[in-house]
């Protein structure tokens, strides 16, 4: 059976990835930025359901057969990357989407389209995918039962990676009450619009 020692060393790696500013981090702050810390919460949970996801496919094999498919791996990679630069070029140039601060436009007020917009960006980042079968088979112990150390090693990455999240969120709430006034809201969507665009880019590229 895994050691508290090897969940200690599995939750510090995970802890670390969470913290670098990749994609998911940079949605979280855009949407921290342009929403307030309520609506980044939803984008953190649309991540770790992602993530959750991820854990299932890489526990029964089916990631493995995913990654050894080039055609699917690019199509995944690239039609999430094509709906991220969607969105951020939505935001940069005013045009309504979840991160457009316009109070004309009430669908980007609701969570479940923020969440299924973050959701989508964790599953079209096939190296989230990667990650998961790569590091996930170094801490499994073949002799112990494999589900329930999966369960295990899930709450340890996702327990962390949710605080930390939500930590981004909150600190760029911070600056979204003088953000979204009037004179400052098209410097904001700019600003989101282009952490979305660049998430897209990453996953695009990396």
């Amino acid at each position: 059976m895994m050691t508290s020692e090897t969940l200690l060393l599995f939750t510090a790696t995970e802890a670390a990835l969470s913290l670098s500013p990749g994609p998911a981090v940079m949605m979280v702050v855009a949407y921290g930025l342009a929403r307030g810390w309520r609506m980044s919460l939803w984008v953190t949970l649309g991540i770790l359901t992602g993530n959750a996801m991820y854990f299932a496919l890489s526990a029964t094999g089916i990631g493995s057969l995913i990654l050894a498919s080039p055609t699917v791996f690019k199509l995944i990679k690239y039609a999430g990357a094509a709906y991220l630069v969607y969105l951020g070029l939505s935001a940069i140039f005013g045009k309504p989407s979840p991160i457009t601060i316009s109070k004309l436009d009430g669908q980007a007020q609701r969570g479940g389209r923020v969440f299924l917009s973050a959701l989508m960006l964790q599953l079209t980042n096939p190296k989230t995918l990667l990650m998961f079968v790569a590091i996930l088979p170094q801490f499994i112990d073949a002799n112990a039962p494999v589900p329930v150390q999966m369960v295990v090693l899930a709450a340890c990455s996702m327990i962390p990676e949710f605080f930390i999240l939500l930590g981004y969120g909150v600190l760029a709430s911070k600056a979204s009450h003088w953000a979204t006034q009037e004179r400052y809201a098209v410097i904001t969507e700019r600003v989101a619009g282009s952490l979305v665009l660049c998430a897209g880019v990453l996953v695009a590229l990396v």
